[in-house]
């Protein structure tokens, strides 16, 4: 699985040489609705098995989460699945606020 901190992202999302990469918020409601980063899809952890169809298996997924363990959790079942571009966001939105976006609320 790769790592990605949140500035790493934040240049990879600013690169319009590529493909924008899926953004897989897999936070409850409420945590993506108090804040989220700009394009992300809202997909609950536990959601995840259930709408695996939804997702495709040739994307560059970016899982996202509060501080980026259940998103690694999402990120390791992704590639036992199959997927094989799979990155987990270090320190997940909590990050990407500190360190990318002062603007955006914390919890």
């Amino acid at each position: 699985m790769n790592h990605m901190s949140a500035p790493e992202l934040a240049a990879r999302l600013a690169d319009d040489s590529r493909a924008r990469p899926v953004l897989l918020d897999v936070r409850e409601p409420w945590e993506f609705n108090t804040c989220a980063i700009a394009g992300s899809t809202l997909m609950p952890m536990q959601s995840v098995p259930a709408r695996l169809q939804e997702l495709d298996d040739d994307a560059e997924i970016v899982c996202v989460c509060h501080h980026g363990g259940r998103s690694m959790q999402v990120a390791a079942f992704l590639e036992r699945q199959g997927f094989t571009n799979v990155t987990n966001l270090t320190g997940g939105v909590h990050a990407w606020a500190l360190q990318v976006d002062p603007s955006m609320p914390t919890y």
